[in-house]
């Protein structure tokens, strides 16, 4: 299950932001039996690098980033850990 989500979120990332980086750990192993953990939605570390970020503070990227995954986060994603990044140029 967790595989296809990580494909949703992956395809989802790039249409929206086309970084030069992504990466997408699936955690959600960590926290099995923890409450948050009952609705069986995922905890998921993106680390993601793009040029849509320039300019951007940290918080803007994040939201960026959370607007690309749109309600996933509401339906497949209980928690996420977010390292944002602005390419080098």
């Amino acid at each position: 299950m967790n595989e296809e989500r990580i494909m949703m979120i992956r395809e989802r990332l790039m249409k929206s932001l086309a970084p030069s980086q992504l990466e997408i750990e699936d955690e959600s192993y960590l926290h099995a039996g923890h409450p948050g953990a009952e609705d069986g939605r995922g905890h998921f570390v993106v680390k993601i690098r793009a040029g849509a970020f320039a300019g951007q503070t940290l918080l803007q990227r994040h939201r960026m980033v959370y607007q690309a995954l749109g309600e996933l986060m509401q339906t497949d994603i209980h928690a996420l850990t977010i390292k944002a990044s602005k390419d080098l140029k």
